[in-house]
């Protein structure tokens, strides 16, 4: 009873197999053949030269000095549908109707190219030639362009509004100092002290140490030390006080001996000036901290005055100084020497402090009027950043359109670029 049902079974298990395999063998061909299409397309595709880019322009760039044309197309039709067919745009440049010559490349899907070699006054024709592994295509001539100078910027007339406010500001109170009235300028500690500092050496017989900082006279903050040395060499000269001061570079060492010549000579005591007042040490940073140390543990001045830019040397120098009880006046506007100058000196200028010292000491006009324009600058920016900062926060957080506006207007008026 058993045979035929398995005779059955195998004869079904035959049928299955025979069909699956017939199934196999049918669609062989069919996959081959498909692929063989596709390989054979791509082939007849990279074999046909490209479409050319279209609607190139070519603008002078404006407000600048004649030096950039810019130019911008529509890509290549087959770099917007057939990705990868395109390998590279060519950018050619014709100057004063001489022969075209490569002046750049773009990547495929760029539609933008800045020439930034070219002259002012020039003439100059473009094309752009699009590349395939089966040829290239070239665009049509642009028509002629000269690159122009432009002489004002009038993206930037805010800026312009600005300059012409603080610099209207400057001449008014100069006018104003010269006129005899009285510009108010914020005390500063450090430049009342100076006085007293030197009287006290002038007491103690001791001589007055002032230095300069460790950088050449092409740093602003060595020349606002030198300035600062003018007024002091003048009180030293009418106290009758010793002053020393090393240096660390040749033309500062000859800066400082004509400033304290003349302050003597204005004192009515030339023959009072010796050039030993001054002497250069080496240019090498800590072998100058251990030449001045050495002249603070010997000499033990009663006044140390270190004015200008000062590096790791700022701690050491003042240190040693505070060891000799010496009063110190510190200033410089390198924000990492200062925490240095506050906890070991007795008066610090910070920063800006230090640039505004000659006005301050002199009275002069002209350097006081230069003071309170500078002020009215900084007054300006200090409101910009705070209606700007309040219009983005207000804009952004409850969607104020007001304020957003405010925000734009400020980014596009300040814009540097």
């Amino acid at each position: 009873m058993t045979r035929p049902a398995t005779g059955c079974k195998s004869r079904t298990r035959m049928l299955w197999v025979a069909a699956i395999g017939l199934s196999v063998f049918l669609a062989t061909p069919a996959i081959s053949h498909s692929q063989t299409d596709t390989s054979s397309n791509r082939l007849l595709r990279d074999t046909i030269p490209p479409a050319p880019v279209t609607s190139l322009l070519a603008s002078d760039r404006k407000y600048d000095n004649g030096e950039a044309i810019d130019l911008t197309w529509v890509p290549s039709i087959d770099d917007q549908l057939l990705h990868g067919k395109i390998t590279a745009y060519q950018i050619f440049r014709s100057d004063n109707g001489g022969e075209f010559k490569k002046v750049g490349d773009a990547i495929p899907g760029d539609n933008q190219f800045s020439d930034e070699s070219v002259s002012y006054g020039h003439s100059y024709v473009y094309y752009v030639v699009a590349l395939t592994a089966g040829g290239r295509a070239e665009s049509i001539r642009t028509a002629s362009l000269i690159a122009e100078r432009e002489w004002i910027n009038y993206n930037r007339k805010y800026l312009f509004l600005i300059g012409f406010i603080i610099a209207g500001s400057v001449v008014y109170f100069i006018e104003t100092a010269r006129r005899g009235k009285k510009l108010f300028i914020r005390r500063i500690a450090g430049l009342e002290a100076v006085d007293e500092a030197i009287g006290r050496a002038t007491e103690m017989g001791r001589p007055i140490l002032f230095i300069s900082g460790t950088q050449d006279m092409d740093n602003v903050q060595t020349i606002a030390g030198i300035t600062i040395l003018g007024h002091v060499a003048r009180t030293i000269a009418d106290y009758d006080t010793k002053i020393r001061m090393p240096v660390s570079r040749s033309l500062v060492m000859t800066a400082a001996r004509e400033t304290i010549k003349t302050s003597y000579l204005a004192a009515g005591r030339p023959d009072a000036y010796s050039d030993d007042m001054v002497n250069y040490v080496t240019d090498e940073q800590f072998g100058f901290v251990a030449a001045v140390n050495g002249i603070m543990v010997r000499e033990k001045p009663a006044t140390c005055f270190y004015l200008g830019a000062f590096f790791a040397e700022s701690l050491i120098m003042a240190e040693t100084g505070y060891s000799i009880g010496a009063i110190q006046i510190a200033g410089t506007a390198m924000p990492t020497q200062l925490p240095f100058f506050v906890v070991a000196c007795d008066f610090t200028l910070i920063g800006e402090e230090l640039f505004a010292a000659s006005a301050y000491l002199s009275n002069e006009p002209k350097q006081l009027g230069s003071l309170k324009g500078q002020d009215v600058g900084k007054a300006i920016a200090l409101a910009m950043m705070i209606i700007g900062t309040i219009a983005v926060t207000v804009g952004q957080a409850w969607d104020v359109e007001f304020m957003n506006n405010i925000a734009h207007w400020l980014n596009s008026a300040f814009k540097t670029n």
